[in-house]
């Protein structure tokens, strides 16, 4: 395996982040579109920089890049013991369903993170999105800024997420746009329409491989609801009519080579404030870590499968029976590495509770078995893009903030209509 200056063969028996680091994040403050210039030139001005952080002659890295040591421990040399899964012998039925229920409900409740094989994912396309991305990133900057992620927003192009933050930057470049299930033949092309308005006509055959990439992807992640929904003994179909109508965020990953890989990190420690993540690691790179057993465990590329996790939405979905996965991403200082993630969310008026299988005592006592209060998708994700940067604590922050602001979800419910729903999400 190539050397990582994150691994070591110890690992740590503390948790990355604590409760303090709870208090010091909820209602961070982050840039209001107050704050950026109307034209733009403050966010253009702070990627040019950024840019220049890239740039394969610099011998150390700007301050605002480096992690508290406490987030950047060093990596088990031990791979993550996640199975993998057979999606296509689950939706068979019979002994395949039963063995992909059990390796789910092992992993969920484990470290929240599984792989999956059989998935129908056309391989000709996976190499067209992963080389789509590839090709985004290395266009001249003025281009790329096209896109560029309004503060408040998701979609967009960010360069480490300075549209939102000024420490702790992730050694990153993002594109992400949204996709949602619609019957209309307008909504069909969602994102072809995303890439040729913000990015222009040329760019068309490249929104059309990520409309096939999202539907793709769409089509998996309600496959691998019907297993969830059998592991936790509620039907294939309940999660699966859940989400059914539900939205996406689809977002093209780029980490550059970094020259003190040591003490940056490509993604922070936290967890997916989405309900389900699907990502495609290319090639043989790694660079995700999941928190196991107090050890940052990597879980390496494995040819033809997807990684899926749970996120905290999820966790809610499951009245806490699941857990969601505490993963980050390193850096390397000599290769770059690129990944596609695929998260999957209600849609944004639906209310996320569990089913009443789940809750405790029946019978008009179930409300002594919630683990988290009602709440809708819009109220999460305008929780983590404007008030909470998303860590290990993000689904017990959100459930606090609930519960004493009971008039934050109706102020939710009330404004969303202002934003567009693709704007709103992990």
């Amino acid at each position: 395996m190539p050397e990582n200056p994150h691994h070591s063969s110890g690992g740590s028996d503390h948790h990355p982040v604590g409760m303090d680091d709870v208090a010091r994040r909820v209602l961070l403050p982050v840039v209001s579109p107050a704050a950026d210039d109307a034209d733009g030139k403050n966010g253009a001005a702070a990627a040019a920089a950024i840019d220049l952080c890239w740039d394969q002659h610099q011998q150390k890295i700007p301050d605002p890049f480096v992690w508290p040591q406490s987030d950047a421990l060093a990596s088990s040399e031990r791979e993550l013991d996640a199975p993998v899964v057979d999606v296509a012998a689950a939706m068979r039925g019979g002994t395949g369903m039963r063995r992909a229920a059990e390796q789910v409900a092992a992993a969920c409740a484990s470290h929240g993170l599984f792989q999956v094989t059989g998935h129908g994912l056309d391989p000709a396309l996976a190499r067209a999105a992963i080389d789509g991305a590839a090709g985004f990133f290395r266009l001249p900057l003025a281009t790329k800024q096209r896109a560029r992620r309004a503060p408040g927003n998701v979609t967009g192009y960010a360069a480490a997420h300075v549209d939102r933050f000024t420490a702790n930057l992730p050694w990153k470049e993002t594109l992400s746009f949204a996709h949602r299930t619609t019957s209309s033949a307008a909504g069909s092309r969602v994102v072809v329409d995303y890439f040729t308005s913000v990015l222009g006509s040329d760019f068309k055959p490249l929104g059309a491989v990520y409309q096939d990439y999202c539907e793709a992807m769409k089509r998996v992640s309600l496959e691998i609801m019907e297993v969830i929904g059998v592991s936790l003994g509620v039907g294939r179909s309940c999660y699966r009519d859940f989400f059914a109508d539900g939205g996406a965020i689809m977002r093209c990953n780029y980490y550059p080579p970094c020259p003190e890989p040591e003490r940056a990190l490509g993604t922070g420690p936290h967890c997916d404030p989405s309900a389900l993540t699907l990502l495609l690691q290319d090639g043989a790179v790694d660079g995700l870590q999941v928190l196991a057993d107090g050890e940052w465990r990597p879980v390496r590329p494995r040819p033809g499968a997807l990684v899926v996790n749970i996120g905290d939405t999820f966790v809610a979905l499951s009245n806490g029976r699941y857990r969601s996965c505490l993963h980050r991403a390193v850096v390397h200082r000599e290769r770059e590495r690129r990944s596609l993630a695929f998260f999957l969310c209600p849609r944004d008026d639906r209310v996320v509770r569990p089913p009443q299988r789940l809750l405790a005592g029946g019978g008009g006592q179930e409300e002594e078995g919630r683990r988290y209060p009602d709440f809708t998708w819009a109220d999460m994700a305008r929780f983590t893009q404007r008030h909470y940067r998303a860590d290990a604590c993000t689904l017990d922050a959100f459930a606090r903030w609930l519960r004493a602001a009971p008039t934050c979800a109706a102020a939710t419910s009330a404004s969303q209509s202002q934003d567009k729903a693709a704007q709103e999400t992990v």
